[in-house]
């Protein structure tokens, strides 16, 4: 069944030309402010990564990455990026970043698995970041600043593009709210996840839920995390897991939560390995990524993901994400759409 939406309302605010040049103006003004409140560094990033080295993305172990041999490597199966998750704290030991700096880049990935409807596409482009951080970060309050520096670079750009643009008129509000899971469960045990965001999001406009992955009073967690890179393992005060989460807005044309970022402070090899015996994946211990990080030759790191074509979704207003990225659709997506007027990419 799709399950594409589109309020009876909508109208897009542009048309498809003024959205190709507000596309362009978000994606140069975010990345600007990023880098400047993280200090990053914009680093080349690949494609391809190499089947069997721990460096793709698995997700939430489930998803199958698109691969195949190639000739140049005698036939060995390369995978397509799912994210970039691992591999950019690998990259960060290789180029010997400095505690306090770090690095970002265009990440274009492609998950074959994905269920398409307005918000997710079977294409993902995101800006993908990581920085060193000290050991003696790794807390709660390293977490909350890192993310208010996010929230504020996404607010600037929202500015910029209103002054650019007049008839976007900016919506989000001054700061973002923080709470963990379990404090969200708690708020609503009778509603499930998706539902408790499209709650706190309408609340409060923006919102940071914190602990995704670890387990919740009631034995359920909020979200799946993979066990190799956010660490959602790691009590940070009586009964709360976590140092990881999601950056999430009301989205104001389709009324639902809208996920913008998934990020997190990264495992250490203590949380690592317990993470992998949860996952009953410790076979991954094996592999290149996983002995650097039990080895402990690479660095504390925290990172993410920021979806490009999900900012600029939001920013523009639009009900679906195809209004803002050129992909594949199914037919009845596209008959829904055509129907409503809505164009896709």
């Amino acid at each position: 069944m799709d399950k594409t939406f589109i309020p009876a309302s909508y109208r897009s605010l542009m048309d498809i030309w003024q959205t190709e040049q507000a596309i362009k103006f978000i994606k140069e003004t975010f990345q600007t402010e990023l880098s400047g409140e993280l200090k990053l560094r914009r680093i080349t990033a690949p494609l391809l990564v190499s089947e069997g080295t721990g460096l793709n993305d698995n997700l939430n172990g489930t998803e199958n990455p698109v691969s195949f041999p190639l000739k140049t490597l005698n036939n060995q199966k390369v995978e397509i990026v799912q994210s970039l998750a691992k591999w950019k704290r690998y990259a960060l030991w290789r180029h010997n970043i400095e505690p306090g700096l770090g690095i970002y880049t265009d990440m274009n990935a492609i998950r074959p698995d994905e269920m398409t409807d307005n918000l997710h596409s079977v294409y993902v482009d995101q800006w993908d970041w990581e920085k060193v951080i000290l050991p003696e970060e790794r807390n709660v309050p390293t977490l909350v600043k890192c993310v208010k520096s996010i929230y504020y670079a996404i607010k600037r750009t929202q500015f910029l593009l209103s002054e650019r643009f007049p008839q976007m008129t900016p919506f989000l509000p001054h700061d973002i709210h923080f709470i963990h899971a379990e404090e969200l469960r708690r708020l609503y045990p009778q509603l499930g996840p998706k539902e408790r965001e499209d709650k706190i999001a309408a609340q409060y406009g923006a919102v940071f839920v914190r602990g995704i992955g670890g387990p919740l009073g009631d034995n359920t967690v909020h979200d799946g995390r993979a066990p190799d890179y956010d660490d959602w393992s790691t009590e940070t005060e009586p009964g709360l897991f976590g140092l990881n989460g999601d950056i999430i807005v009301h989205h104001p044309v389709l009324g639902s939560a809208f996920e913008l970022s998934s990020m997190g402070i990264r495992v250490n090899p203590q949380s690592l390995r317990y993470q992998l015996e949860c996952a009953n994946a410790l076979d991954r211990a094996n592999l290149e990524f996983h002995k650097l990080l039990l080895d402990n030759k690479l660095p504390q790191t925290m990172g993410g993901g920021i979806g490009q074509s999900r900012l600029c979704m939001l920013l523009l207003q639009k009900c679906h994400i195809g209004e803002v990225q050129s992909s594949v659709w199914p037919q009845s997506t596209r008959e829904i759409c055509e129907k409503a007027r809505v164009f896709l990419f």
